[in-house]
């Protein structure tokens, strides 16, 4: 269990344990445990529109992805999620990724059937790298400065991010790091004090939600795809009739 100086926004799941982030303020109950679901996550004040960030290449986007988010907006009460695919992500710079308008038109017809999803084109409508931080203040100017950002990552990416590009800058612009629970950790206050060495102030933004963990991955999918195995009921429909008709990612093998 997570205890300490920020927020857990919603509860990990029991049977596993994770890294303790000392973040020090009450445990938001579960869907199963509240069913008020004005009590959940932070409370937004009057005015404020508050907008969770799913940023990636989603080459493809895949079933998870969209769970993911659905989870957190419901367990955060945002206003909405929005998706961002990345133009040129420096992170995947030795790999050739779909092309960025196959991907976006695949991360657009998967959010369709959700009012409370859309798609943002900041990244890939600019040239270069598409670094977070940079991203963020773009979206702070268009929307406006009372516009309160969450963005989500994995357990995965939050031992690499004091190593981002410029990651202090990143936390002045979120109101939460949203973090994805993810099995497997354990408690470990040397890990913590590690992050918070590495980046101080940084488990102050941290903020826990645990959401149902599916084994799909986009590097899966097209290595699924190069073998000739089916990928239904992993991606939504739309998405895969586009892969098969615009034949993406049958000839690749990952570098």
């Amino acid at each position: 269990m997570l205890v300490g100086q920020g927020r857990i926004c919603a509860p990990a799941p029991p049977t596993h344990k994770t890294p303790s982030f000392h973040l020090n303020l009450d445990m938001i109950k579960s869907g199963e445990e509240e069913n008020d679901h004005s009590q959940k996550g932070e409370q937004p004040k009057v005015g404020t529109r508050s907008v969770g960030l799913m940023g990636g290449t989603f080459d493809p986007i895949h079933l998870a992805h969209l769970i993911v988010a659905e989870e957190v907006r419901y367990a955060l009460n945002l206003n909405e999620m929005v998706f961002v695919p990345a133009g040129e992500p420096p992170h995947k710079m030795n790999r050739t990724t779909a092309p960025v308008k196959d991907r976006l038109a695949m991360v657009e017809m998967a959010v369709a059937s959700n009012p409370h999803f859309s798609v943002s084109r900041v990244e890939v409508d600019r040239s270069g790298p598409s670094y977070l931080v940079d991203t963020l203040r773009l979206l702070k100017k268009q929307w406006g400065q009372e516009t309160d950002l969450y963005f989500v990552i994995g357990w995965d990416s939050l031992e690499d991010f004091p190593t981002w590009y410029k990651p202090a800058e990143i936390l002045e612009q979120l109101k939460r790091l949203v973090v994805v629970h993810r099995p497997g950790y354990q408690e470990d206050e040397a890990y913590n004090q590690q992050l918070e060495t590495r980046l101080p102030g940084l488990l102050q933004k941290v903020c826990l939600v645990a959401a149902p963990q599916l084994d799909i991955s986009s590097t899966n999918l097209r290595q699924r795809i190069v073998e000739n195995r089916p990928i239904k009921y992993q991606v939504p429909a739309e998405v895969e009739a586009y892969i098969q008709s615009h034949h993406l990612y049958q000839h690749r093998t990952e570098s």
